[in-house]
C-alpha cells in the first residue's frame, strides 16, 4: 500500500502551519477548503445523471439500493438510507448501508474490519443480492477491500456497480462499472478523508437518492408528499404540505388526510382534482404515483 499515491493521503500546502493560527485563523481556512467540494461535485454531473438513471431502473423494477463502505464513508450510506423512509414513505428493505464490521462500527470504529474484502461479499450475499439491485461502493481513498470486494461480487451478480471516490485512477474504479470521482484535493488534516471528502460524499449521496426520490413520484413541486407522518413534527409537516400545495386551510388538509387513509399524496389530489379519495388512489395507481400525471389523467389530459 503506497499512501503517496493517493491524492486524499497528500499534505495540503495550504494548511501546513494552521497550528500556529488562532481560532478564527483555523476556521477561515477549514470553510476556504470547504468552498472547494462543491464545483467538485458539479465536475462529475453526468456520471451522478448515470448512476440515478440505475437506481431509478431498479427501484420501479423492485430492486434494492446497497451502499457499501467503511469507517466514514460507510455511516454516510446508513445515515443517507435510514433517512429516506421518513422523508419518502419507502420501505426500509429498498436502500440499504452496509458497513464494513456490522451495526457496531456506525457507532465506533473498528478499524481494521476494512481489510477483508470477504467480507463485503459476505455482507452482500446475507441480503440475497439479485441482478436488479444497484451497488454503490463508497471509499474516498478508492482502495478499500471490503467495498472492493463487494463491489466484484456484485458485477458479478449482474449488478449495475457505482463507486464513489475522491481520488482519480483508483482501484474501485477498475471493478466498478461507473465511477464518480470527486477530487476535492487534499485534506485540511493530512489524511482526515471526514472533512472535505466526506462532505463531498454526503452531496453525492443526497444527489442519487433525492432524484431518484423526485423520478419515482415522491414530490409535488418541491413538496414531500410521501411523507410518513410517524412523531408530532411530520404530523404538522404533512398538514403543513397539503395547505402549501392546495391552498385549503389546515382545518380542511386534515379532514383531506383523514379521507385519504394518511396519504399526503391522496389528499393533496383529490383536493386538486376535486374527486373522491378512492378515484385520487386510482388515478395515481395508473401513472405510477406522480401527482402531476395523476391530475392530467383525472382531467382526461392522458
Amino acid at each position: 500500500m503506497n499512501l503517496d499515491e493517493i491524492l486524499t493521503e497528500a499534505r495540503n500546502p495550504n494548511t501546513e502551519k494552521i497550528d500556529q493560527l488562532p481560532t478564527e485563523g483555523i476556521l477561515r481556512l477549514i470553510n476556504e477548503e470547504d468552498l472547494k467540494v462543491a464545483p467538485a461535485v458539479g465536475r462529475v454531473l453526468p456520471q451522478i445523471a448515470q448512476a440515478v438513471e440505475w437506481i431509478v431502473e431498479s427501484l420501479r423494477a423492485e430492486g434494492r439500493l446497497f451502499y457499501l463502505g467503511a469507517g466514514t464513508s460507510g455511516r454516510l450510506g446508513i445515515l443517507d438510507a435510514s433517512e429516506l423512509p421518513p422523508t419518502y414513505g419507502i420501505s426500509p428493505e429498498q436502500v440499504q448501508g452496509l458497513i464494513a464490521g456490522g451495526e457496531k462500527a456506525a457507532f465506533r470504529a473498528i478499524e481494521n474490519a476494512e481489510d477483508s474484502p470477504a467480507m463485503g461479499v459476505e455482507d452482500l450475499r446475507a441480503r440475497g443480492l439479485r441482478g436488479k439491485d444497484v451497488v454503490v461502493g463508497l471509499a474516498a481513498s478508492g482502495r478499500t477491500p471490503y467495498v472492493l470486494g463487494g463491489l466484484r461480487y456484485a458485477r458479478g451478480c449482474g449488478c449495475h456497480t457505482v463507486a464513489v471516490v475522491c481520488t482519480p485512477d483508483s482501484e474501485m474504479q477498475k471493478e466498478a462499472e461507473l465511477t464518480i470521482a470527486v477530487l476535492v484535493g487534499p485534506e485540511v488534516i493530512m489524511g482526515s478523508t471526514r472533512m472535505k471528502a466526506g462532505t463531498a460524499q454526503k452531496l453525492v449521496l443526497n444527489m442519487l437518492t433525492t432524484t431518484a426520490m423526485i423520478r419515482l413520484g415522491k414530490v409535488y413541486g418541491n413538496l414531500m408528499v410521501d411523507v410518513q407522518a410517524t412523531n408530532a413534527k411530520l404530523v404538522e409537516r404533512s398538514q403543513r404540505i397539503v395547505c402549501l400545495a392546495t391552498g385549503v386551510s389546515r382545518a380542511e388538509a386534515e379532514k383531506a388526510i383523514e379521507l385519504a387513509g394518511g396519504s399526503v399524496k391522496t389528499a393533496v389530489t383529490l383536493l386538486l382534482a376535486g374527486v373522491s379519495a378512492e378515484r385520487a388512489e386510482a388515478a395515481l395507481n395508473a401513472t405510477d404515483g406522480i401527482v402531476s400525471q395523476a391530475l392530467k389523467h383525472l382531467s382526461g389530459l392522458l
